[in-house]
């Protein structure tokens, strides 16, 4: 790796300018977010040309567990990221690399266990993420593979993680996009010409993630990284296992919160239908291409925020997050627009039942509302986890999920039924816009009057 091309990833992260950083580092994430969304909506466009809702319903159904899988992958890739960008920010690049190798430690004994816990308790996880009779056994077939591919999913998610807080966001990008390539080309292999309709949907996407996280590793094998694993660290210090959990484990809590909400809801719609479920599950796929613009800026921000952290320079980490969330909410309001116009015909190229269209492009046109206010959330949350600071983020998530989120979710649901139950979450957002930007403004305040390096 040549001097040059460092300095030019610590420059971004130092001095760049705060919106041109933020764009530097968030738009090739976003871009490569929008490839990686494909994994869902893929399986969704041809689990929906076999014109049958209900394994459409359980790809939705079965969804949480891919949450979860990610959630424990978040406890390491987050906890590590943010000591690696921080040790970098300070100048010590050896308990960086050490802070690397544990990472990948971490994530092979992880999912491992995920796997063997996962697999044991099949019939019990399918129950409860609400499966039911014209459901159950497609949302089995699709979560036995997911489970038993758990090493693929968990290394491609953290090892992208580890790539972005050194700031060699291509390099990530390039794992997302050869992954969402091979599940693109392998999805109508396995669904329709082996005839394996939704398992088959669940081995393309596994084997997707493989292919994403070997590209991942070719480029620390190869030396292109400020950073590379070594057998010299593979065993972790109580140091670094204490700082990785202590950012890592707020992290993942976070993750199975949303998720915990996310089976509420589907518990709560699947009184309106199985076809509801299919009908919501579209609509949330469809936002999530929105939800990967905000989350690429927020992702792109962390390390900017870690490393400036490491410095001491607070003053840029304000400039920056005034800048993050001006780029990432006005943003949002344009793809918040093409939502609300073109819904019908969005939610009509995943299925041709007029009921789900129907349904679909009601709750698309109003989940759309998050777009503006939950990005500003997810980058002050993302901000306190680079800086080393979870129980600022897991605040965060504590109050918009189990105190605002699934009591107003279960309120307005009883209130008003399915269009109540829909309006809780833009509700949520809107308020945990105010209250998280406020929160990491006030805090960078404080130890910058402080003068704390």
């Amino acid at each position: 790796m040549s001097q040059q091309k460092e300095d030019d990833r610590i420059y971004i992260l130092r001095s760049e300018r705060p919106a041109k950083a933020v764009v530097k580092l968030g738009v090739p994430l976003i871009a490569g977010m929008f490839i990686m969304v494909l994994y869902n909506l893929v399986d969704t466009y041809f689990i929906g040309l076999m014109r049958d809702d209900y394994q459409l319903a359980a790809v939705n159904l079965a969804y949480p567990v891919m949450m979860i899988m990610i959630a424990i992958s978040n406890m390491i890739g987050t906890g590590a990221s943010s000591l690696i960008a921080r040790s970098l920010g300070a100048g010590d690049t050896r308990k960086a690399d050490h802070t690397l190798t544990t990472g990948f430690v971490l994530t092979v004994v992880n999912s491992v266990i995920v796997a063997a816990v996962g697999l044991l308790l099949l019939d019990s996880i399918v129950k409860g993420l609400g499966a039911q009779a014209n459901t159950f056994e497609y949302t089995r077939r699709y979560v036995q593979v997911i489970l038993a591919g758990s090493l693929l999913t968990m290394g491609n998610y953290t090892l992208g993680q580890l790539l972005r807080s050194e700031g060699s966001v291509r390099h990530s990008v390039a794992g997302m996009i050869a992954g969402t390539a091979v599940n693109i080309v392998l999805d109508p292999v396995f669904i329709f010409a082996l005839g394996m309709e939704i398992r088959g949907a669940a081995i393309a996407t596994i084997l997707g993630n493989g292919a994403g996280m070997l590209v991942s590793l070719y480029f620390y094998m190869r030396g292109k990284t400020l950073l590379r694993p070594s057998v010299a660290y593979i065993r972790p210090t109580a140091e670094i296992l204490r700082e990785i959990f202590w950012v890592g484990v707020p992290a993942t809590l976070e993750t199975l919160l949303t998720s915990a909400a996310y089976i509420v809801n589907n518990n709560l719609a699947v009184r309106y239908g199985e076809l509801t479920v299919a009908a919501m599950g579209i609509a949330q796929k469809i936002l999530s291409l929105g939800n990967y613009i905000y989350q690429g800026f927020a992702a792109g921000t962390q390390p900017i925020m870690g490393y400036n952290y490491g410095a001491g320079n607070y003053r840029r980490m304000l400039d920056v997050l005034k800048a993050g969330v001006m780029v990432v909410s006005g943003t949002e309001l344009c793809v918040m627009a093409v939502y609300g116009i073109f819904a019908p015909r969005l939610i009509g190229i995943f299925t041709g039942s007029p009921e789900v269209v129907a349904t679909g492009s009601y709750v698309l046109r109003n989940i759309m509302f998050i777009l503006p206010f939950v990005g500003a959330t997810s980058m002050s949350r993302m901000s306190f986890q680079a800086m080393g600071k979870p129980q600022y983020a897991f605040g965060i998530t504590l109050m918009r999920q189990l105190f605002l989120y699934v009591p107003l979710l279960i309120l307005l649901n009883r209130l008003f039924g399915f269009g109540g139950m829909i309006k809780a979450q833009p509700i949520t957002e809107l308020i945990m816009m105010a209250v998280s930007v406020s929160l990491l403004a006030r805090v960078i305040t404080g130890r910058e009057n402080k003068g704390e390096g």
